[in-house]
């Protein structure tokens, strides 16, 4: 990321893209952008379902703007270090999933597997859509790939609790 522009953290837009300068970090920033929205992960549990879906709805529609006009303002599309589309990310592989810390590390590791290795249709959303949505879908859907398998291991009692 050293050749990369830096953002200015005392500007709202990339403070939050950067998952409050969590993205900055020097290796891994979406895996360690991952790990920083554990914190907020925690206070969401403590939502009802249908609450938890109405915050992530306007997480995922802020993000779209957010890391769409961090992007703009840096002048590079998908820099490394916005994370907020792995907060958001983390937050759909974790709907209706009990917190807990085999249900939180069972969905880190699933979410963040997908978002890396970015199976088919994730590697064509990444290359095929731009701008903040394209930052965010192929997150999103990584993270919805996380979900459905998070939620079979769940039916097993395959996670300890």
């Amino acid at each position: 990321m050293s050749s990369l522009p830096r953002p200015d953290l005392k500007h709202p837009i990339h403070f939050l893209a950067f998952g409050f300068g969590s993205g900055l970090f020097p290796k891994a920033p979406g895996t360690a952008g991952t790990v920083a929205a554990i914190p907020l992960l925690y206070l969401m549990s403590f939502l009802t379902n249908i609450q938890y879906l109405i915050v992530l709805t306007v997480i995922i529609i802020a993000g779209i703007w957010l890391c769409g006009q961090s992007s703009k303002l840096l002048g590079v599309h998908d820099h490394p270090g916005i994370v907020w589309d792995e907060f958001a990310g983390l937050f759909v592989a974790m709907i209706a999933v009990p917190f807990t810390w085999g249900t939180v590390v069972a969905g880190f590791i699933l979410f963040r597997l997908f978002d890396i290795l970015k199976p088919w249709p994730i590697s064509w959303l990444d290359k095929k859509i731009s701008g903040g949505m394209g930052i965010m879908l192929d997150d999103l859907v990584a993270g919805a790939f996380a979900l459905a398998i998070l939620h079979l291991l769940l039916r097993f009692d395959l996670i300890p609790m």
